[in-house]
């Protein structure tokens, strides 16, 4: 994006910003660049283009993270359908309780969304897909002609172990992390400030991953008051990040990228080499510090919803 910043002798003067739209109103645009969030009103900007990307992802790499993403939070019920996986997990979280449309159904599209829809409803859920773009663009297309709901973008994200740690000072002014095995109700505790308190079936999901840690940075009063989850599945490739959440009291002071480079130490210890995320593209204040750790968009998916 190129802007207007004034001008010298008669001369228009510009600045040039490289990054990664995440908010535009009618009054201005806000981008994510390495060195930070930068909001520009709409009548500085001179012009702006699209950089399209350097490689789009393989379809097997696409399938491949998003197995890791799966396996990173595994729901308590899961059945394939061809090459589609079907996940249910008592209606917590969408991600959990939807269908991921990767691979050959192993029939043809309409009968395998037919299949999908008899399968939620035999299990009480809504039926549910989170659709890879552009990877599962066909089935995006069938979704529309039925009618299935949309719900915000999510951005699949990711980059190299090494990035992270190249992006993030390490704070000696800020606590330090603690970093678990297992689950602590501390942990939990914030964890439910932000999604409710959980069900039974959210501590397996949580939990019931063979190489798990719990961050955790305290406060003075000895109680969390931030904390991210971390995996490594893919065989032993990815390192995922999950839950990252600081108290709204505690936040502004570089919290959520000190537990991310936490999580990103411990995941190299553990042989990860990348990294991944998922956040919705209108969350402008997770886009831009994920941003500013190295992270960019991999591939999108659209969660699509099954009129009732």
């Amino acid at each position: 994006m190129r802007r207007i910043v004034g001008s010298r002798g008669g001369r228009t003067l510009f600045s040039d910003s490289l990054g990664e739209l995440v908010a535009l109103s009618e009054t201005d645009l806000t981008i994510a660049t390495s060195a930070g969030t930068v909001r520009v009103p709409l009548d500085e900007v001179h012009r702006a283009k699209r950089v399209p990307p350097t490689r789009r992802p393989t379809a097997a790499d696409v399938i491949a993270s998003e197995i890791a993403a799966n396996e990173a939070w595994p729901a308590p019920v899961q059945e394939y359908q061809g090459g589609w996986l079907l996940r249910a997990a008592g209606g917590w979280t969408g991600r959990a309780n939807s269908a991921i449309p990767i691979g050959d159904p192993d029939r043809p599209l309409a009968a395998a969304v037919d299949a999908v829809e008899a399968w939620y409803h035999a299990h009480g859920l809504p039926p549910r897909m989170n659709v890879p773009l552009p990877l599962a663009a066909p089935v995006n297309a069938e979704l529309d002609a039925r009618g299935w709901a949309t719900a915000p973008l999510t951005l699949f994200q990711t980059t190299q172990v090494a990035a992270i740690l190249e992006a993030t000072p390490d704070r000696h002014d800020l606590p330090a992390v603690r970093v678990r095995d297992r689950m602590t109700e501390e942990w939990l505790a914030v964890a439910a400030a932000r999604k409710g308190t959980p069900p039974e079936v959210a501590r397996h999901m949580l939990t019931a991953v063979p190489e798990i840690a719990f961050l955790e940075v305290y406060g003075d009063d000895g109680t969390p008051i931030g904390i991210t989850r971390a995996t490594v599945t893919g065989g032993g490739e990815w390192l995922g990040v999950s839950l990252v959440d600081v108290l709204p009291e505690h936040r502004r002071r570089g919290l959520g990228s000190h537990l991310v480079r936490a999580a990103a130490l411990w995941g190299r210890e553990v042989g990860a080499r990348r990294a991944f995320l998922q956040v919705e593209e209108h969350n402008a204040s997770a886009v831009a510090l994920y941003a500013r750790l190295g992270f960019s968009t991999h591939h999108t998916y659209l969660t699509r919803t099954a009129p009732a």
